[in-house]
């Protein structure tokens, strides 16, 4: 049985846990807030664009671009998007849980898999998987330009016929406490099933058809990669407020146990000791 004064140790140290989890809990939260109205924002424009691209790309001969080229998926590669940081629960473990039930489940369909990883922590947990890396980032805050970087990256290697298929893992941000983990195939880019009078419109083009698509379809890519980071980047901080709450309030569970205990074991001490000295009274009346 531990003593009062490690009981007190123990108190002390929890109580201190408690007031650091509270103080991440406040942090993440205000990151959250920031972070919302941002994917907020850039949702419509994102979903916009995939809109309009998937509608070019059901019209479009699909040798008209290198991006739209269907070959035999020998070669893979997967974006695994996580964060710099830990203690956001199991944020980063889903992430890379599918990932690797991914690169399992496929490694007989395609002779070679990479990774495109995004954020540290996927490079601390992947860089001793025996799993070739084929680009890895540290997010910092999202910006346009990482996206456009990793995009850039992304879209050279599949015009050089460098992979075949591209699938991307991430967390799409719903709630303070729900991320969706999203795992979906980017590249190539397939058309959507179009019926007979969506066909029969087609779209003028200025000043031609292959000029807009060598335009857009980059452009896309670079687009829903700055939507996917501020997606993982609001996912994160919600999960991390929730980590922070919950491992606040356990804390909290475990202050009153301890308190409890503590106090118990010092009544039974006083107890004891009043006992020794009535004893001892007792003994010297007699």
């Amino acid at each position: 049985m531990p003593s009062l004064k490690e009981l007190k140790k123990r108190i002390d140290s929890v109580k201190k846990t408690e007031q650091i989890t509270k103080a991440m809990r406040m942090v993440a939260a205000a990151k959250l807030r920031r972070a919302q109205n941002s994917i907020i924002a850039a949702r419509p424009y994102a979903i916009k664009m995939n809109e309009v691209l998937l509608s070019l790309v059901t019209r479009a001969d699909p040798e008209m671009h290198p991006l739209l080229k269907v070959r035999e998926p020998r070669r893979g590669v997967v974006v695994a998007v996580a964060s710099d940081r830990g203690l956001c629960g199991a944020f980063n473990q889903n992430v890379f849980r599918s990932t690797e039930r991914f690169v399992k489940e496929n490694s007989s369909r395609y002779e070679e898999i990479s990774l495109v990883l995004v954020g540290r922590r996927s490079l601390d947990y992947f860089k001793n998987k025996g799993i070739k890396i084929r680009r890895s980032d540290v997010i910092g805050t999202p910006t346009y330009e990482l996206a456009s970087a990793i995009a850039d990256n992304i879209i050279s290697g599949y015009e050089a016929e460098e992979f075949d298929e591209l699938t991307i893992i991430f967390n799409e941000f719903r709630s303070a406490m729900r991320q969706v983990l999203h795992v979906d195939k980017i590249l190539p880019i397939e058309p959507v099933e179009a019926d007979d009078e969506m066909l029969r419109v087609d779209y003028l083009y200025e000043p031609s058809e292959d000029l807009v698509l060598n335009t857009l379809l980059p452009l896309s890519l670079k687009v829903f990669f700055y939507r996917v980071l501020l997606e993982s980047n609001a996912s994160e901080h919600g999960a991390r407020m929730t980590a922070m709450e919950n491992a606040s309030r356990n804390a909290s569970e475990m202050i009153d146990k301890l308190t409890l205990k503590y106090n118990r074991q010092r009544q039974s001490a006083i107890t004891t000791e009043l006992m020794e000295v009535v004893g001892g009274a007792e003994a010297l009346k007699g």
